[in-house]
């Protein structure tokens, strides 16, 4: 792979590295996507859900990017440092082997409070290598003009709403836009780029050598003290600690927040419309989150999110989507008007490129069910729920009770009108009845006859109505003949046995249906409209559901190939996107949160099946 500056193909259209070709870093406010060849082609600051500095992943062209790479033809290939979030990208070259570390410092002692820096050093460990870098800040999402100037060799990137101060410990050069620096090194020695947040009243500071390898040292012993607490230690370890860092990097450390995804709209469906911004707190998937890290032994981003919880998505004044917002910004805020950025082309065309997320707005009854059944997780795992969240809890389930059987967008949010989803009505379910658990375990005031009624209302409403006699299978919802991937959970939410002949039934008929060489659709849009035009790749968590699916119903042999075949769609640093095309390319925001968590669940539970 050439290691120079991004070229145009044959076609005349700017060429886009693949989703998969990136690696992540972060400091647990904002994250970077570092592609195979050394550029940082997406990172926002100075957090998950400020607009881009460089967002060439989203325009080629007019996004912005950070260059780095030998300056000559060079072989590449990236690994993180052992047991951390720091990457190393490596140059192999005719005379020499190069490597770059990248990192956004984190000590553990400062998180919330240090100011925000990147940090880019570059070694030569054999031979000699040349190098060169280009920094071409797009700042607003390559909307916001900015300046150029240098002092005392440093150089100072200013825009309307943010300055970066760029230093380095070799000679920069500058056009009024963009940075740039030529430069050998020899067998030993070390060059340092450093990003700094800088604040106009301020006088940016070279980062020497020294202090970026005292930073370098203080990341890593944050990174592996963290991963010394898993208890996980199954045959999958390697594969678990990196979906364990990766879930990690989507926290945000100043209020507990766990993002779905540090992207906006990479395609799910490249050249269509199905792009969307999962920089923000999804309800289901932060409780997801939760579950996974608890079973790992990660108590502290539990206790976070509960506080997060408690701050900001309280139950409040009732709206058309119920007393909870399906998604939160990361400051508990709960506008997140969706636009479109209509100067960009997005990844590889596929328009539009969104910032903000409609579905904000949507009825999606599946969230007390996730949320509820963490709180119940948290209070058995780490520690007792407060007097007050449990007055927060029962305020959720009394709405639930009252409820459950709306018509929603669902747990897909599908935008094509609602629907008696069946997942919705097992979420509710999984609510209901996890707070009973809660109450009658601590003694704790409930509501116990209208919950345990509702309950039991809901269970018969499941089996009589989301039973399909004719195709033998729970459907997707009431009066409809279509299947879904998201009924896999039943057996996980333990709402029907793993062995109950209609489960059984219902798990050959998804297997039949949704299921190719062990990836999930999780449904079919031709059968099942959902108001989206163009196709969608398998989705991920879905497979990793069908593997615990298939461990729980005792067929092991299979769901251990089936999870063995799902490693090999991980990328080379065994991060996932949402979805898998079909040709076993990444799709969708990258990496994602729901994929990860589901591969520790699925690992954990195989694990424990196989003995």
């Amino acid at each position: 792979m050439d290691g120079t500056a991004r070229k145009r193909d044959t076609s005349g259209a700017p060429r886009y590295t693949p989703i998969a070709d990136h690696g992540l870093i972060g400091d647990l406010r904002s994250a970077a996507l570092v592609a195979t060849d050394g550029t940082i082609d997406w990172y926002c600051c100075p957090s998950f859900d400020s607009p881009s500095v460089f967002g060439a992943i989203l325009d080629a062209e007019r996004g912005g990017n950070f260059a780095l790479a030998a300056a000559v033809p060079a072989r590449t290939k990236q690994f993180y440092f052992p047991d951390t979030n720091v990457l190393i990208t490596r140059f192999y070259t005719e005379d020499g082997v190069g490597e770059v570390q990248d990192f956004i410092p984190v000590d553990g002692e400062s998180v919330t409070q240090r100011p925000h820096r990147l940090i880019r050093r570059v070694l030569c460990v054999r031979g000699s290598v040349p190098f060169h870098s280009r920094v071409a800040p797009r700042f607003g999402y390559g909307a916001h003009p900015h300046t150029v100037r240098m002092t005392d060799g440093i150089a100072v990137l200013e825009s309307r709403d943010l300055s970066l101060a760029l230093t380095a410990t070799v000679p920069l050069e500058t056009d009024g836009t963009d940075v740039w620096t030529d430069f050998k090194l020899a067998e030993g020695d070390t060059a340092v780029l450093t990003l700094d947040e800088f604040d106009a009243g301020g006088a940016p500071k070279l980062c020497e050598c020294g202090e970026a390898e005292r930073e370098f040292a203080a990341t890593v012993a944050y990174w592996r003290r963290w991963l010394s607490s898993s208890r996980y230690r199954g045959r999958w370890r390697e594969m678990v600690h990196r979906s364990a860092l990766t879930l990690k990097l989507l926290t945000y450390a100043p209020t507990g927040a766990i993002v779905a995804a540090p992207t906006t709209s990479l395609p799910e469906d490249p050249g269509g419309e199905r792009n969307w911004d999962y920089r923000y707190v999804w309800v289901r998937d932060a409780a997801f989150c939760v579950y996974a890290l608890l079973r790992l032994g990660f108590t502290e981003e539990a206790k976070a999110f509960m506080a997060f919880v408690s701050r900001h998505i309280s139950p409040g004044e009732c709206k058309g989507s119920g007393p909870l917002q399906i998604m939160y910004g990361i400051d508990g805020r709960t506008d997140l008007t969706e636009h479109e950025l209509g100067h960009l082309e997005g990844h590889r065309g596929s328009a539009p490129v969104r910032a903000g997320n409609a579905a904000a707005d949507q009825l999606q009854l599946d969230i007390y069910g996730a949320l509820i059944d963490s709180i119940y997780l948290y209070d058995k795992w780490a520690e007792p729920v407060s007097s007050e969240q449990w007055d927060h809890v029962t305020a959720l389930v009394d709405w639930v009770c009252a409820h459950w059987d709306q018509p929603d967008e669902g747990v897909w949010e599908t935008r094509g009108g609602r629907k008696n989803f069946l997942y919705s009505r097992l979420m509710c379910w999984v609510a209901i009845e996890r707070a009973i658990r809660m109450a009658n375990r601590r003694g704790l005031p409930a509501d116990l006859p209208r919950w345990q009624s509702s309950r039991d209302t809901i269970y018969r409403r499941i089996m009589d109505d989301g039973w399909s006699a004719s195709r033998q299978a729970f459907m997707q919802h009431e009066g409809g003949d279509v299947l879904d991937a998201a009924v896999l959970m039943m057996p996980m939410a333990k709402f029907v046995a793993p062995t109950d002949p209609k489960w059984l039934s219902t798990l050959a008929s998804l297997t039949e249906d949704l299921v190719s060489d062990s990836l999930v659709y999780r449904y079919d849009p031709q059968e099942s409209p959902d108001g989206l035009h163009g196709d969608e790749g398998t989705f991920s968590i879905c497979s990793f559901w069908y593997v615990e699916a298939l461990t729980r119903a005792g067929r092991l042999d299979e769901a251990a190939l089936a999870f063995e075949k799902m490693l090999t769609y991980g990328n080379h640093l065994g991060l996932y996107a949402e979805q898998i095309g079909h040709t076993g390319e990444q799709r969708g925001n990258f990496p994602q949160a729901f994929t990860h968590l589901s591969l520790i669940s699925a690992a954990f539970t195989l694990d424990r099946a196989l003995g």
